[in-house]
């Protein structure tokens, strides 16, 4: 095993909930103590948040940390040209995390692959035509929190009208943002263009299923096909 195969291995070592030993890591690395407690002073001075210490274990508190080594060329790219794509067609605050992510991301490369990101000629279109995007912040707040919209809609022959939803997913077509629910009115999933959304509140009540189950029945269902 490569230093770097070992440092990702004990990367995933100390994802545990709970602190493991030194003795315990080393032995699942096969390596001695000493070159365990080098491994991790390594990675510490990387940024990883690695807590603990000789004797009482360690643990790599929760949160995102990426380490350099995980990256090949083609990843990064992979990385800039969707973050690309998250600037150029999503709302700003979703734009403003992607550069932010590629930023954070970008400072802990080393050089090489630093200049790769800097460099890349990997290209998207622009903004989307017909307007500012959007804003779908709250209704990806909703989602997250598995909790319930009350909307105000029009609908594509312009007709009113008032639906308690579950959202549990967002499409971004080239031509609309689509949100993916379970309408309370219908009994059954919907899809609401996000440009015809009058006004949506998130309501205190959450609904009953998670956003997982919801999408895997909605890919099982014949609503699960993309909307035209």
């Amino acid at each position: 095993m490569s230093r770097s195969e070992r440092l990702l291995a004990l990367l995933q070592a100390l994802r545990r909930r709970r602190p493991v030993s030194g003795r315990v890591l080393a032995d699942e690395l096969g390596v001695s103590l000493r070159t365990l407690y080098r491994d991790i002073a390594s990675l510490q001075g990387q940024g990883a948040e690695i807590e603990g210490e000789a004797g009482l274990g360690y643990v790599l508190r929760p949160g995102f940390w990426l380490p350099p080594l995980m990256f090949s060329g083609e990843e990064i790219e992979a990385l800039v040209l969707g973050a690309r794509w998250v600037g150029a067609r999503t709302d700003e605050n979703l734009a403003l995390a992607a550069r932010d992510a590629i930023a954070k991301i970008t400072a802990v490369l080393p050089p090489p692959l630093r200049d790769d990101v800097e460099s890349s000629t990997l290209l998207v279109p622009g903004k989307m035509s017909g307007g500012a995007a959007p804003d779908l912040a709250p209704i990806r707040a909703a989602i997250r929190a598995e909790r319930k919209l009350a909307l105000a809609y029009h609908d594509a022959q312009g007709g009113s009208t008032e639906r308690t939803i579950w959202p549990f997913g967002i499409g971004y077509f080239d031509e609309a943002r689509v949100v993916m629910a379970w309408c309370e009115l219908r009994q059954g999933f919907r899809h609401f263009r996000a440009d015809r959304i009058v006004s949506c509140q998130t309501l205190e009540a959450r609904y009953p299923l998670s956003r997982r189950r919801l999408l895997k029945d909605w890919r099982a269902s014949e609503g699960g096909a993309p909307p035209e």
